[in-house]
């Protein structure tokens, strides 16, 4: 035999043994491929949310959602990521009344807590201009108030980094970055974002007692307003907070503006319907001791002010929740030590778990 035949059956012998060893199923180490291992989210006790069909959890969505919650490059400076507005340790909200954004100029509103977000389905932000959680995920991208970039700019400055080109096939199959695939990705890290074992879920699952002040606020926050029995009527928050997750995921006019007082008309501009006039999403009480300043237009400081508001301090306009304007003639009833057990049990809803939790913080 020729020494060039005896070349091409070693080399043909070669290439047999490597496919051989890769195995049929196996991938050569340096080849990026989709994985679609799903992520299980876990709820404990809450109820099982309702996940979108068009956007199943996977691991590696989360990972992709994850990096990008965190990503610079998504400003037109690459001075702001979504997390520093929405940071961990504020039960992913922000301290300042109005974040400031690229331009070093503030919002409009107040930044929103994001966690438990599977279980809001009604619209996004605090008027509900976003349908679904995607939707919602690029909008603060290309506010000129926030991070004020275009899209094809964050395409173009993501395209250039292999890490992201990878993490894309990873997830989607496919090294292509598109704003669709980014906002699904954000979404999925969003909603697997959970609060869930606060001092409250402890007490519920009997593992510890509140303390004589916690539970009586306890008792005051589930127990309707009664002004014909003053020594048994509660502060009613369980109307508009009520549930699991502390909401009740409607948007309402809780009356802290009288009617010529209203710059912000809310819910009323998204829906053009003069009845959601100064309306906006009830939020989550979760963590509500640590995602200080409160309302829309964060105006109140403290938790103390928030129920004095409540207590005696109720505006008239005509879209006031009813509930609400119920109470301005007598005010809720409360004393000062009924305000401070209100005050105490609402800071039982402070999940520390949630607040330090790795899986939420930067992967960089």
């Amino acid at each position: 035999m020729k020494v060039s035949s005896l070349k091409s059956v070693f080399i043909a012998l070669i290439g047999l043994v490597f496919l051989i060893s890769c195995g049929k199923d196996d991938t050569p180490q340096d080849v990026i491929v989709m994985d679609d291992t799903p992520f299980i989210l876990e709820h404990g006790a809450l109820p099982a949310p309702s996940l979108p069909s068009d956007n199943q959890l996977t691991i590696q969505g989360v990972k992709l959602g994850r990096m990008l919650f965190y990503e610079k490059l998504l400003s037109r400076d690459g001075s702001q990521a979504c997390a520093d507005c929405h940071r961990q340790q504020d039960g992913f909200s922000d301290t300042s009344r109005f974040s400031i954004g690229v331009e070093l100029m503030p919002g409009k509103r107040q930044a929103m807590p994001v966690f438990n977000m599977a279980w809001h389905t009604n619209e996004f932000f605090w008027d509900g201009r976003a349908h679904l959680l995607r939707d919602q995920a690029l909008k603060p991208i290309q506010d000129p108030l926030e991070m004020n970039e275009t899209l094809p700019n964050v395409i173009a400055k993501l395209s250039n980094s292999q890490q992201y080109k990878d993490q894309f096939i990873r997830t989607f199959g496919s090294s292509e970055i598109t704003p669709e695939k980014m906002a699904l990705a954000m979404e999925q890290f969003m909603l697997s974002i959970v609060s869930n074992d606060s001092k409250f879920d402890r007490f519920l699952a009997g593992e510890i007692q509140l303390t004589e002040s916690e539970e009586r606020g306890r008792l005051l926050f589930s127990t309707e307003y009664n002004p014909f029995f003053p020594e048994i009527s509660g502060a009613d928050c369980q109307h508009c907070h009520g549930g699991a997750n502390f909401e009740n995921d409607k948007y309402m006019n809780n009356g802290i503006d009288a009617e010529a007082d209203i710059v912000d008309i809310g819910r009323q501009k998204v829906t053009e319907n003069p009845a959601d006039r100064a309306k906006f999403k009830v939020p989550s009480l979760r963590n509500i001791a640590v995602t200080a300043p409160y309302m829309h237009d964060g105006r109140f400081k403290t938790l103390e002010e928030v129920v004095d508001h409540y207590n005696a301090d109720i505006r008239e306009s005509s879209t006031v929740d009813p509930a609400l304007l119920n109470t301005k003639q007598t005010g809720l009833l409360l004393s000062q030590q009924d305000k401070q057990d209100l005050v105490n049990f609402l800071k039982t809803l402070t999940d520390d778990t949630f607040l330090n939790n790795e899986e939420y913080k930067s992967p960089f």
